[in-house]
């Protein structure tokens, strides 16, 4: 594979180039396209339910396609790590960010290895748990509000103890009691949002009427094992021992890369779907983050702040920007795109070789907008060759879907694809 290195100022987009990117479109079906990862929740790729996760066969169609020994790959809106944990099965260096610091979590418990500890320990360390008097309670106004007070007793000692934990070994606890915690919240865990449902609290009721100290513990004990489980997987993919950097609580868009990276690859935020700490404040708070930080990081998601004036180099974003007729609406999306095309036209100054954006069709009002189209067209404007987007189905959801939608009274109809763009400098 040869590359084509040039600064964005020397070169010269014609109108050909700029208008053929269209027919360069390709389908595939990414979670079959990589043998060696058998399925999309295998080894340490879904020990938390993440928000708009990637699936690992999209990182490593890349990496098997386009990189090359030596390089370095860089995630920019990281989010649950996965471009880092494939990146180590292949033997690649890897940066991430992420304005969620529940990256670090997911990272370190991820890449745990099973030779730190047997399952006797893990066994032997959550009848130790049962026993602490340790207390930890979470620094939120809100708390009463999300759990019942007969649960908190409990919750704030299992927390205590693992927080009182060595960094050996408080990882194996850690995300099995994250999803414990949530579970004897009020929240509905089966929804991506901190979020009140019938559901919840049919669930609440039915816990207080059984043995749920009982229950915790048991539950406890098998999503430890599961984890177990699952790092053992993961070994057998023999992840490499590569350089990596984390960043958490980094703010993207106001961020530069200090060193250059090889291949950019990265999946934005959703156009509509964009509040990740919102999502996950339940676990930051238990995680020992206090309230001014995270609203702070909350004020930081796109929709909620004040987004730089950019020049946007793309014919297909002003067209459908004067198809939007609800002002809130075209804020949106002007705030969308002037975010994330601000990031990558910064960013790519960086990147020597590639940008690998992930990103569905998102739609406002039962329109699809395209914004891989959007983004070819601006990013050309700086010096980025459109190579190809591929097509990839989706298969399955874990949000739930409705036949209305409540806020237009039409149809529902969800994103049947996401398109995974390729740019080479």
């Amino acid at each position: 594979m040869e590359f084509n290195s040039h600064p964005a100022t020397n070169r010269k987009e014609t109108i050909s180039e700029i208008s053929n990117f269209s027919s360069k479109k390709v389908p595939i079906l990414f979670r079959n396209s990589i043998s060696e990862i058998p399925f999309t929740t295998y080894g340490t790729f879904a020990i938390y339910k993440y928000p708009a996760k990637f699936i690992p066969q999209v990182i490593a169609y890349v990496l098997k396609n386009y990189a090359k020994p030596g390089m370095t790959v860089f995630d920019p809106f990281a989010g649950y790590g996965t471009t880092g944990l494939v990146a180590r099965v292949y033997g690649y260096n890897y940066e991430l960010w992420d304005l969620n610091p529940i990256i670090e979590v997911i990272h370190k418990t991820a890449t745990l290895k099973r030779s730190v500890i047997k399952i006797q320990n893990l066994i032997e360390l959550l009848e130790e748990l049962k026993k602490s008097k340790k207390e930890f309670i979470p620094n939120w106004s809100n708390l009463n509000y999300w759990f019942p007070k007969e649960f908190l007793p409990l919750l704030s000692k299992a927390w205590g103890f693992v927080h009182s934990l060595s960094e050996d070994t408080k990882y194996f606890l850690l995300i099995p009691l994250l999803n414990i915690t949530r579970y004897f919240s009020w929240s509905d865990e089966t929804v991506h949002k901190l979020y009140k449902s019938k559901y919840s609290r049919k669930k609440i009721e039915n816990l207080l009427k059984g043995n749920w100290k009982m229950k915790f513990y048991r539950m406890l004990r098998d999503e430890v094992l599961k984890l177990f489980n699952k790092i053992c997987e993961y070994e057998k993919l023999n992840p490499k021992s590569v350089n990596f950097k984390i960043k958490s609580g980094v703010d993207t868009l106001e961020t530069h890369l200090e060193e250059s990276v090889n291949i950019l690859i990265t999946s934005p935020p959703y156009l509509q779907a964009q509040e990740y700490i919102r999502s996950t404040k339940l676990e930051l708070f238990w995680l020992g983050y206090n309230e001014d930080y995270i609203k702070n990081l909350s004020k930081k998601e796109i929709p909620y702040r004040d987004v730089k004036e950019i020049e946007i180099y793309s014919p297909k974003y002003h067209e459908f920007r004067e198809k939007i007729k609800e002002n809130h609406l075209r804020i949106l999306f002007e705030k969308y795109f002037k975010a994330i095309l601000g990031v990558f036209s910064n960013l790519g100054e960086k990147v020597e070789n590639y940008m690998c954006i992930f990103v569905g069709p998102a739609k406002i009002r039962a329109t699809p907008i395209p914004i891989d189209d959007i983004i070819v067209e601006h990013l050309q404007k700086f010096g980025w060759k459109h190579e190809i987007t591929y097509i990839d189905k989706i298969l399955s959801r874990v949000m739930f879907e409705s036949n209305i939608n409540p806020a237009t009274g039409i149809k529902d109809s969800r994103i049947k694809t996401e398109h995974l763009v390729i740019l080479r400098k």
